[in-house]
């Protein structure tokens, strides 16, 4: 049996992915969570939508005839994470996460490190600020505690629903931004804080290297703990993996 891959995805490094996979002559899907509506066009076949839990995944992998699972989706994508894991160890699919090696401050960073979003909230109990809050819309509900701020939002579609937020601002664009770019926005919204989490990799660093160029703090999110798993940082080390697993699969 050919190896029939089932990519989870969510960043740009599932793209070029799912490219490389054609390229090498192998098949498989592309599952989105449905969260953007317009969802940039896929060299594979693709899909939209949870899975159900574990074992809605689990269920598919079998019906499916799945041989190899990568995770790559956003390192924030915690529970997809945490039921891929598990999934995969309930039908023996063989699982390997691709991930961006998370931010590390240089000279002239000022970053307040947190834990998680609810450090973040927290962090923003001070006198109002014009605050640049990149978090992602299905976070930003949760910042309504803190409502003395200017925010300025960067989304990748136009919003339905309103704010908690009695002055803010929405940017509808989409990634990835150049460092020069970012600062023009921060100082034409004369932005004094800005609010991110450690997403890691090239395509949103503009807005920590502009914050840097402006010498503006940065409230930084770690991210959330995972459970361990084969984790590679290249999509040639995951064509790689999926030789080797195939080969001791007997694929």
């Amino acid at each position: 049996m050919s190896p029939n891959l089932l990519i989870l995805a969510g960043t740009t490094e599932a793209a070029a992915l799912a490219r490389a996979v054609v390229q090498a002559g192998l098949s498989g899907t592309v599952s989105f969570a449905g969260r953007v509506e317009r969802l940039p066009p896929q060299p594979l076949p693709q899909r939209v939508g949870g899975f159900g839990g574990v074992e809605g995944l689990a269920a598919y992998l079998r019906a499916h005839r799945v041989t190899h699972v990568i995770d790559a989706t956003h390192p924030f994508a915690a529970r997809m994470s945490a039921n891929a894991i598990a999934a995969c160890a309930q039908t023996g699919v063989p699982l390997v996460a691709l991930t961006r090696a998370p931010w590390a401050p240089v000279p002239g960073d000022r970053w307040i490190r947190v834990c998680d979003i609810a450090g973040a909230v927290a962090a923003l109990e001070r006198p109002a600020a014009r605050v640049m809050l990149a978090v992602g819309r299905m976070h930003l509900a949760e910042f309504a505690p803190n409502p003395q701020h200017f925010y300025l939002l960067r989304l990748v579609e136009a919003p339905k629903e309103a704010f908690p937020f009695p002055d803010h601002h929405v940017v509808v664009d989409r990634g990835p931004f150049s460092a020069q770019a970012d600062r023009c926005l921060m100082e034409g919204h004369d932005i004094s804080l800005v609010v991110s989490k450690n997403s890691g990799g090239t395509g949103a660093y503009a807005k920590i290297a502009a914050a840097r160029a402006l010498g503006l703090p940065i409230i930084m999110i770690d991210r959330p703990a995972q459970a361990p798993r084969a984790e590679v940082e290249s999509v040639e080390a995951v064509l790689d993996w999926v030789a080797h697993a195939s080969t001791a699969l007997g694929v």
